[in-house]
């Protein structure tokens, strides 16, 4: 739930700047990109810090070999796709709108992970949200990722 929070959150607050003559956040979709940022550091911070790190490795299928560098490469693309978001449209062309389809395509990839996780609680420190509101944020966080590559 923290990541949809920060979403949210920052991008109201994004928003409200920009209302303000801040021309870097000066549209909702500008804002999203922010909020989106935000949430992709945060949820990327989990990759790397104990005890998050163990939960984020116990919902990793079994079918999928090192689990531990597996959540260490999608914490590191999060964040770089987090700071490829961050890059304004007028600086350098198209850096944003990879950046959004790179990170909704990685939601899609690591939803599956989600799933296992629904089912049951294999560590302490493992996400537990259940599935269908899982999902539901998962959607939401795609479809914000659409929207600030379709607008940038």
């Amino acid at each position: 739930m923290a990541p949809l929070v920060t979403l949210v959150v920052v991008t109201a607050a994004a928003r409200l700047v920009g209302l303000t003559g801040v021309t870097y956040v000066d549209t909702w979709p500008e804002a999203l990109a922010v909020g989106l940022a935000a949430m992709f550091l945060l949820t990327a911070s989990a990759h790397f810090a104990r005890p998050r790190r163990a939960g984020l490795i116990a919902i990793v299928p079994p079918a999928i070999p090192r689990p531990g560098l597996v959540v260490t490469a999608t914490g590191l693309l999060e964040i770089a796709g987090a700071i490829g978001l961050l890059v304004s449209p007028t600086w350098i062309a198209g850096i944003r709108t990879a950046a959004a389809i790179c990170l909704a395509l990685l939601l899609l990839v690591l939803f599956p992970a989600n799933v296992y996780a629904a089912r049951a609680r294999r560590h302490p420190d493992a996400p537990h949200t259940p599935l269908v509101p899982r999902t539901l944020m998962q959607v939401a966080f795609v479809a914000a990722a659409v929207v600030v590559a379709v607008t940038a």
